[in-house]
Order: C-alpha cells, then sequence, then structure tokens
C-alpha cells in the first residue's frame, strides 16, 4: 500500500473513533497528528468529506408518523446529534468504501510536503528519491513508468533493454537506459540532468541525448531547449543538504528554498526576474534565512509570513 493511502486509512480510522462522544484517546490522536505533517491534512480532509455526506444525509425526510406524539424529554435532548452521529457514521463508510475502490486504481499519488523528503523503492531495480513539495503519480501495474507533476526527484533506475523506464512531466517524456538522473518541475519550466547513463528527451520529436555531467532544460509548452555542462555532484545533490543556483532567477530560488526546507520564501515583485547564481547550504539557510543575502548578494527581509528576496 502507498504511503498516501495508508495515511488516508489512519485518518478515516481515527475520524471515526474521535466522533465517538465516549472517546478519550485524546493524548494518542494528538501524538499521531504530530508525528507526520502529512497526517493533520488527511484527518481533515476526511472530516470535511464525512461532515458534507452527513448534512447531506440529514436533509433526507425520515419515515415515520408527523402526527405521533413527541418523544419524551431524554430522547428530544439532541435529536439532531443522534441523527448526524449515524449520518456520520454512514458517511465515514462512505468513504472507506471510495478509499478501497481508489485502491483497485492502477495509478497512486506518492507526494511530499516542503521540507520533506522520501525515497521509495520499486520493483525492477527503480529507485526515486523525491525532493520536499513533490507530488509523483506511479502505476501499480508498471513499476518503469511514472509522472512527475510537481516539484524534483532523483531517479536511480537498473538497465532493462527490453522495458525502458519512461517519465512524463507535463507535454515532455523522458525514456533513460540505465541512469541516474534528476527531474525538477514547476510551472514554467522543466529540466533534466544526468549523472550516470543517458537520458533522452521527447523520444518523437527532439530525441535529444542527455548524457552524464548535463542538464537540460526546457519552457513549459515549448519545444525550445538548452543543454549545459553541470558538475556530477550537483545531480541530487540537496539529498546532501545543498542547492546550487546557476543563472536561476530570484522567483525560482525563493520556490526551492521554500520547498527544500519548508520555510516560506518570496521574491520582491521588482527583482523576481533577477539572476543570480551560488551555492547554500540548507541548515544554515533553515537555521538562520538571512544568510541567503551575502551569500547570492540579495536582500533577505521578513514581511507578510515570508522571507522576501530583493535587490539590495
Amino acid at each position: 500500500m502507498a504511503r498516501e493511502d495508508a495515511i488516508r486509512e489512519e485518518a478515516i480510522a481515527w475520524a471515526a473513533r474521535t466522533g465517538d462522544p465516549g472517546f478519550e484517546e485524546w493524548d494518542a490522536f494528538t501524538t499521531w497528528l504530530e508525528e507526520d505533517a502529512a497526517h493533520a491534512p488527511a484527518y481533515d480532509r476526511v472530516m470535511a468529506t464525512a461532515d458534507d455526506a452527513a448534512e447531506a444525509l440529514a436533509t433526507v425526510p425520515q419515515p415515520g408518523n408527523d402526527n405521533a406524539p413527541a418523544e419524551d424529554s431524554a430522547d428530544q435532548s439532541h435529536p439532531r446529534r443522534r441523527f448526524l452521529g449515524g449520518a456520520m457514521a454512514a458517511a465515514l463508510i462512505g468513504v472507506a468504501a471510495v478509499s478501497v475502490w481508489q485502491l483497485r486504481d492502477p495509478a497512486y499519488v506518492v507526494e511530499t510536503a516542503p521540507g520533506e523528503t522520501q525515497l521509495v523503492e520499486l520493483e525492477g531495480g527503480v529507485q526515486i528519491a523525491l525532493a520536499g513539495n513533490t507530488r509523483l503519480v506511479l502505476q501499480r501495474d508498471d513499476p518503469r513508468s511514472a509522472s512527475l507533476e510537481r516539484g524534483q526527484a532523483l531517479f536511480t533506475v537498473d538497465h532493462d533493454p527490453s522495458a525502458p523506464y519512461r517519465l512524463t512531466v507535463g507535454e515532455d517524456t523522458l525514456v533513460d537506459v540505465g541512469t541516474v538522473f534528476e527531474v525538477r518541475r514547476d510551472a514554467g519550466a522543466m529540466s533534466v540532468a544526468v549523472s550516470e547513463g543517458e537520458v533522452l528527451f521527447n523520444a518523437e520529436r527532439q530525441r535529444v541525448r542527455v548524457r552524464p555531467g548535463q542538464r537540460l532544460t526546457s519552457a513549459a509548452g515549448s519545444d525550445h531547449y538548452v543543454v549545459a555542462a553541470i558538475p556530477l555532484a550537483e545531480v541530487g545533490e540537496w539529498q546532501e543538504g545543498r542547492l546550487t543556483f546557476r543563472d536561476a532567477t530570484l522567483e525560482q530560488v525563493a520556490g526551492n528554498l521554500s520547498a527544500a526546507t519548508g520555510t516560506s520564501f518570496t521574491a520582491s515583485p521588482r527583482a523576481a526576474a533577477r539572476v543570480v547564481s551560488g551555492s547554500l547550504m540548507l541548515d544554515s539557510v533553515e537555521a538562520d534565512p538571512r544568510t541567503v543575502g551575502p551569500l547570492l548578494g540579495v536582500s533577505v527581509r521578513y514581511q507578510a509570513g515570508a522571507w522576501e528576496l530583493g535587490a539590495l
């Protein structure tokens, strides 16, 4: 079972338990919420779905005689709550049923929060390391096929001539042959960098071969691309706690830092397109975001709940 599916099942179980008026395991529930940043959002989604379903059920007319005598005072104390309790239970059963149905879908999602990383190991010699704020769609019936919807991931794939690994990134497709490569996707562009083996970029269009020590960058929805040389050590370096920027805009820097550290960074509107280069250790940035300033030659100030990068 994928991590997201497991968390959803746990959230459904906790939702059912906390909905019981006699529930007393609040310390255990709090511990579960704090164990993983994904727990609270999953619980909230389950409760929101169950609440909506319960409210819908509450509007359904119940069988009975309009002229029947009123219930005694004890029975009348919380009639709506009593009904909603049953409705909530029914709603949670419905949520669970949907979850089981989703488990039958061959596609499933692995997702990380900002500042979180995750390692996924699949059959067929496929290992994927996800950086922060990444969303990857995998296939249960085909471990050598995936789609990167957002973020950054490092792929380590064993060579199998009969089953090349295929990764979809928006409108682009990457095919590898026994490779270690890193892919990043954001709203404006995608890039692939190779440290071992070879990656074929868009086999049916450009047919560009990206080799070790090269990074290909292409704007979203464009047939144009740029291939540049990079040090091999930079491929997947975020796993070692480092980020290197080469002619990156401040908008890109802010997005990368937010994803890697879990701390909110933004770019000043006036300086968002400014290009900078430099290398940062994530531990230092997490300890004091202002260290970004002298290393990249930019201003750093805290406002509106985020660290804003701007021109000096």
